[in-house]
């Protein structure tokens, strides 16, 4: 192991190189070593034409991450889990073709380098059929210029899957906390393990190089071997990180409470105010079960543990993230994928080794664009890629889905008490169109598969049947030809429409225990 300055990483990458990075978002990315590459680019024009891989997206959306390498010339490919992060100069050039870009699950990328630190031809897996995934629909490509088929449709012993080859990995860029004199690594104050390790595998199995960021050099045999999670047999260069370029999360420098080395109070957790998102919250949390394994996605359903804490029963959750988090409070916004209180901490591939097993009994995900089929939208809008992160890995095998949302979008104001809603102004955007402009849930394929699916808004609750999507619930206040049915591209199928608990549109509310058989 050699400790070189970021400036000199740039130097051991060739023109035409592909690098892995690791990292999600902020969150345990090697920021100073991909501030250097692009240093040393500005000076010399190299390194270039390269390709990066990353399970998820990378970057803070502003100037973290990817906006590193969204220069002419320097990057040919760009194949990543979701795109949310990196930042409106690399989303142009995706947007205008000018360079070729990928869009595949998070789950899947994360499997992936596992195959390939094991020299195995490829994944194969059902993550993906029926979705803007399969290449029967759009093969995960991005814009015109990404013509080079990365994943296949294939059959095996009967059966259709996906099969994504192995590519080669020339340079793995990781980080960790500690290093000792021989390239051991720890990764104590991280908030997540990810896929650190295998992606160094993944590249010492290609005769590639590792480089690795660290917070500090120790002296050889002063770590423990357990605390050891990247081995120095597979490190060959260390940069030491500047706090600035060595953020725990988007938002945070560091907070010992997420990665588990305090706990925090639950009495902490801020109360929802009475407004839309905090009914849909409501709702939503009553398709919760004391003791399921349950996951969170980003936006309304962070706010579950919320009215978990505030009914008095966050005791009876088990959460879990996708990025390996067990346990505990999922942490929201800049800190998204990292949690208080966590209970475990395991690799990412492990995780979605887990729920792409069926391990988790329910999951709250967000609500884009969806049609009379079910299908979901949660990836592309109006042409731009945005990405589907673990959101295709979670709802082909969850157990229950609950998609929560707003039932219009752009502006939309309600009035909430007395135990009613009223509409004060109607969103400007349509959320159930005829058609969603990309499929990033299959609802016909989940509806085939007798999957329990949900669509939770402020005002209907929707149920998905073999025959579509069957209105169940309307918000006591709410007219259903004129706030509903106007606002839908398709009519629903309506049958024995039951009226939700006006008690959800009181300031207090309280009987959530008992509705998700806790104490």
């Amino acid at each position: 192991m050699k400790v070189i300055r970021a400036d000199e990483a740039g130097n051991l990458i060739k023109d035409d190189a592909t690098i892995f990075l690791g990292g999600l978002a902020m969150t345990s990315l090697a920021e100073e070593v991909l501030k250097g590459i692009e240093r040393q680019f500005l000076a010399s024009g190299h390194p270039r034409n390269l390709t990066t891989w990353a399970c998820g997206a990378i970057g803070n959306a502003g100037d973290g991450g990817m906006v590193h390498f969204a220069h002419e010339g320097m990057v040919k490919r760009v194949v990543a889990g979701h795109y949310g992060q990196t930042g409106k100069e690399m989303m142009k050039m995706v947007f205008d073709g000018a360079i070729e870009a990928y869009n595949f699950p998070q789950g899947s990328l994360s499997h992936l380098t596992r195959h390939i630190a094991a020299r195995t031809p490829g994944l194969l897996t059902k993550v993906g059929l029926g979705t803007f995934v399969d290449p029967r629909l759009e093969g995960g490509k991005l814009n015109a210029k990404s013509t080079e088929d990365l994943v296949q449709l294939v059959d095996f012993a009967g059966e259709e899957w996906l099969f994504y080859p192995c590519p080669k990995i020339d340079v793995a860029i990781i980080r960790g906390t500690l290093a000792d004199e021989n390239g051991n690594i720890t990764l104590d104050k991280e908030g997540v393990l990810l896929e650190q390790l295998a992606i160094a595998q993944a590249a010492k199995a290609c005769g590639g190089i590792v480089i690795a960021q660290v917070e500090r050099i120790v002296q050889a045999g002063s770590l423990h071997p357990k605390q050891v999670k990247i081995p120095g047999l597979v490190v060959d260069y260390v940069v030491l990180g500047q706090p600035e370029n060595h953020m725990q999360s988007i938002t945070t420098q560091f907070n010992p409470a997420l990665c588990g080395d305090l706990r925090v109070p639950v009495s902490s957790i801020d109360a929802m105010a009475l407004d839309e998102r905090k009914v849909i919250a409501r709702r939503a949390s009553l398709e919760l079960k004391a003791g399921a394994v349950t996951n969170l996605g980003i936006g309304i359903p962070a706010g579950i543990p919320s009215i978990a804490a505030e009914e008095g029963i966050s005791h009876l959750l088990n959460l879990s993230i996708e990025s390996g988090v067990n346990g505990g409070i999922p942490a929201q916004l800049g800190d998204f994928g990292l949690s208080h209180n966590a209970e475990s901490i395991i690799e990412q591939s492990a995780q979605f080794d887990f729920y792409d097993g069926g391990g988790l009994d329910t999951s709250f995900l967000g609500l884009a664009q969806t049609d009379n089929r079910g299908n979901v939208n949660v990836s592309k809008f109006n042409g731009r890629p945005v990405g589907c992160g673990g959101f295709v890995n979670i709802t082909r095998s969850t157990k229950k889905l609950v998609f929560c949302g707003t039932f219009t979008a752009g502006g939309l104001e309600v009035e909430v008490g007395d135990g009613k809603l009223r509409i004060v102004k109607e969103g400007k955007s349509r959320k159930f169109i005829e058609k969603v402009e990309q499929i990033t849930f299959n609802g016909f394929d989940a509806a085939q598969r007798r999957q329990n699916v949900l669509f939770v808004t402020e005002r209907a609750v929707f149920d998905l049947t073999p025959d579509g999507l069957e209105l169940i619930e309307i918000a006591p206040g709410i007219d259903l030809e004129k706030d509903i049915l106007q606002h839908m591209g398709f009519k629903p199928i309506i049958g024995n429409v039951r009226l939700m608990d006006p008690d959800m549109f009181q300031t207090t509310w309280g009987g959530l225990g008992r509705a998700i058989g806790g104490d």
